[in-house]
């Protein structure tokens, strides 16, 4: 089971397709109008820029985290926020425009990014295990979680809908970057698809720029 990471506002926990989209419209509706992209990832909304405002500043031995208001849609905000200060948060804000601001040592923010890539290494292992994607034979990522790479069985991987697993790893590279403060802008995320038979490449697929032209 991957660990939900929801005392931060976050949830990782995107198990087969069906988690894997609920996750991609909370993204996708947050990077809203400020790009150049079309079909879904232009829908105006309250929401549509708060990606961007995800932020992170040094602030002597602490860290400040900014998370954008599409984190915590549908929960209890001060609820959210007692429960990260019971995690050992020092402090955490709720913002006007619905983003939460948490002031934490490095040492707490460092075992937030832990649980993170856990829940990421956990999800690729419930991938080779579980069966719900068959054609994925292994999976290998970036220490960074920036990179992926998913060796198929490309004839099957083809003819079948488990090209969603790279949405799933996409987006879950992307929570990563905005867990440490990467801005949209700099967010990056790519994922290679390998074929075991041959070795050879045969996708690429770079987050967040295949959610913007879907």
């Amino acid at each position: 089971m991957h660990p939900e990471y929801n005392k931060y506002g976050g949830n990782i926990r995107m198990k087969k397709a069906a988690g894997i989209l609920l996750a991609a419209a909370l993204i996708v509706s947050g990077c809203g109008a400020n790009n150049d992209s079309s079909g879904s990832a232009n829908q105006q909304g309250a929401n549509a820029p708060v990606v961007e405002q995800a932020s992170k500043e040094k602030k002597g031995k602490d860290v400040q985290i900014t998370l954008p208001a599409g984190m915590f849609e549908g929960q209890d905000i001060d609820q959210v926020i007692a429960e990260a200060k019971q995690e050992g948060v020092k402090e955490a804000v709720k913002n006007d425009d619905g983003s939460v601001t948490y002031t934490m040592s490095k040492a707490n923010h460092d075992e937030m990014l832990k649980e993170l890539g856990n829940g990421i290494a956990d999800y690729a292992d419930e991938l080779l295990s579980d069966g719900s994607f068959p054609s994925v034979k292994d999976v290998s990522y970036s220490k960074d979680y920036s990179e992926f790479t998913l060796t198929v069985d490309k004839a099957a991987y083809e003819s079948s809908m488990d090209g969603f697993v790279t949405m799933g790893m996409g987006i879950q590279g992307m929570m990563y970057q905005m867990m440490q403060g990467i801005s949209t802008e700099d967010q990056k995320v790519t994922i290679h698809v390998k074929d075991e038979a041959s070795g050879e490449v045969f996708q690429s697929v770079v987050y967040p720029d295949a959610l913007q032209n879907s």
